[in-house]
């Protein structure tokens, strides 16, 4: 009967509905915040650019007659290949990139983005192979280092920011409501799994250490006098 199936319906939607604000409650209680998996990849893109910072610093001092330190250098390239590589950017191609590609949309711009992707992680070997105390002495060391850093950071501005100005933007055209809360709690849970329940906010400390260590975390000193 109509009324029979007209109730069923309103139930239904009033369990879900509870269980979605019993969610919420939860979320709330234990502090974590009600990111969007679109934002989640911005601000991860946002610690990227500080890593390139502690780069574009080393580079400077590689090419100058200063010394960095590669103590330094290494950090930022572990995390790098920890939380960008083998997170970040495994997210986008399991989540994202098969999306777009199945749709048809953006495949262009999503192969490119995956070929950047493996000499990033190519690049990233070479610093890590590279930034050491030994490294350091050797003229020919320090040429193929700086090459390697200049190389990353030139290829994954562009590369972030076309993921953040035209990717991310239309993954809305490709998932329904209910598929974007999922995917954002399939990063959170992935999240925590690898890094614990510091996940990104430790990797936050951890870059603003190097930074501290390189001289160049006091924001000011970047402001135009």
């Amino acid at each position: 009967m109509k009324w029979v199936d007209t109730r069923r319906a309103m139930l239904t939607s009033t369990v879900a509905g509870a269980g979605m604000l019993l969610a919420q409650d939860k979320k709330e209680e234990s502090g974590e915040e009600d990111v969007s998996p679109t934002e989640d990849l911005m601000r991860e893109h946002g610690l990227l650019n500080r890593v390139l910072l502690l780069y574009d610093d080393s580079l400077r001092k590689l090419t100058t007659s200063k010394q960095p330190d590669p103590a330094v250098i290494a950090g930022g390239a572990e995390i790098i290949h920890r939380f960008i590589e083998s997170y970040h950017e495994k997210l986008e191609e399991d989540y994202l990139f098969p999306r777009f590609e199945k749709a048809g949309k953006l495949t262009d711009l999503v192969r490119v983005l995956r070929q950047q992707h493996e000499a990033g992680r190519r690049l990233t070997n070479q610093v890590q192979q590279l930034a050491t105390v030994q490294g350091m002495r050797d003229a020919t060391s320090r040429n193929r280092l700086a090459d390697a850093l200049r190389l990353f950071i030139r290829m994954y501005r562009p590369h972030e920011a076309r993921e953040d100005t035209v990717l991310f933007p239309a993954l809305h055209q490709l998932i329904s409501k209910h598929e974007w809360d999922s995917l954002g709690e399939d990063f959170e849970k992935r999240e925590h799994q690898l890094f614990g329940k510091e996940g990104f906010e430790g990797m936050v400390e951890k870059v603003a250490g190097l930074e501290k260590t390189a001289g160049i975390y006091d924001l000011a000193q970047f402001t135009p006098r």
